[in-house]
């Protein structure tokens, strides 16, 4: 395919993308384009489809029904190993792969080769990258030192940089975020915030729980519930007092300063019930109990 061709696709499509598992939908008909130079964040309660998403868009599970194109390549026409070469990953179930004694250095230098604990010899350009990356994310310092020496917080600053070594295209985030404590996470989220600020940068695909976490240089929201869309577009329309509470089940108020986003729980309305209890958002589907998926890979404790 002509490269002027491959830039005319978007970074993702997904059309009617139907997704079941033991008779249980957790995808149904799902809609959502990525173009480039948009940013996205995935917001969702527990069960709501999220890491069954991403599986799908990196090829690990096999869609029920419905289209997935990635890069311009359709699911099941092309080679899935190849693509991903093109896709960085920053995941839950990814620092338990790492051998303890595998450096700092070491973890960055194999995402060259999308190998987790590296082995063989690399060019020096391969070693350049990684030292510059590591420099990007703050890591110099760490650069020898073993994963089991790291903290969690250096650890996903390790592997942000890791995904960035083959120059992907897409770097999709799985809640990079879970398990920090609050200063690691700030840092993590500065280095975030400088990647989605860069002009040549990767497309960002976030999931998160927290509305805290998403950055600025973060274009565009898309809402799950139970297996379905409720809101996609830009992040300014899309994130609204109403919509979140659509799509987490409970009253809550959005608020934002200094750039960043902060949601609480609404007071409870005496006498009548909460708004989102008794109509729907314009196009939204009823509000179904959700149901548990796991990203394969992952913690095995489901959508968390």
């Amino acid at each position: 395919m002509p490269a002027s061709r491959r830039l005319a696709h978007p970074l993702l499509r997904l059309q009617g993308l139907h997704i079941a598992r033991d008779r249980t939908t957790i995808l149904d008909g799902l809609d959502w384009t990525v173009e480039r130079g948009e940013h996205w964040v995935i917001l969702g309660p527990n069960g709501a489809g999220k890491s069954s998403l991403l599986a799908a868009l990196t090829g690990y599970i096999t869609p029920s029904g419905g289209e997935v194109e990635v890069l311009g390549r359709q699911f099941g026409r092309s080679d899935w190993r190849e693509l991903r070469e093109h896709i960085g990953l920053v995941g839950a179930g990814l620092p338990r792969l790492i051998e303890p004694d595998t450096t700092a250095f070491e973890t960055v230098l194999g995402g060259y080769r999308a190998m987790l604990n590296p082995w063989g010899r690399f060019p020096s350009l391969a070693h350049r990258r990684a030292r510059r990356l590591l420099a990007g994310v703050g890591l110099t310092p760490a650069a020898d030192r073993t994963w089991q020496q790291l903290s969690e917080g250096e650890r996903q600053r390790t592997l942000l940089a890791r995904a960035q070594m083959a120059r992907p295209r897409l770097l999709i985030l799985d809640e990079p975020c879970a398990g920090l404590d609050p200063v690691a996470r700030e840092a993590f989220l500065a280095t975030l915030a400088r990647l989605a600020a860069a002009p040549r940068g990767p497309g960002l695909v976030l999931v998160t729980h927290h509305v805290e976490e998403i950055v600025p240089g973060f274009t565009h929201a898309l809402l799950l519930r139970a297996g379905r869309v409720l809101a996609a577009g830009p992040l300014a329309s899309t994130l609204t007092s109403a919509r979140l509470s659509a799509t987490f089940g409970a009253p809550v108020r959005l608020s934002r300063s200094g750039g960043r986003h902060r949601l609480q729980a609404a007071p409870a309305t005496h006498g009548r019930p909460a708004p989102h209890q008794h109509r729907h958002l314009e196009g939204a589907p009823p509000v179904e109990p959700s149901s548990p998926d796991t990203l394969p890979g992952g913690t095995g404790h489901g959508d968390q």
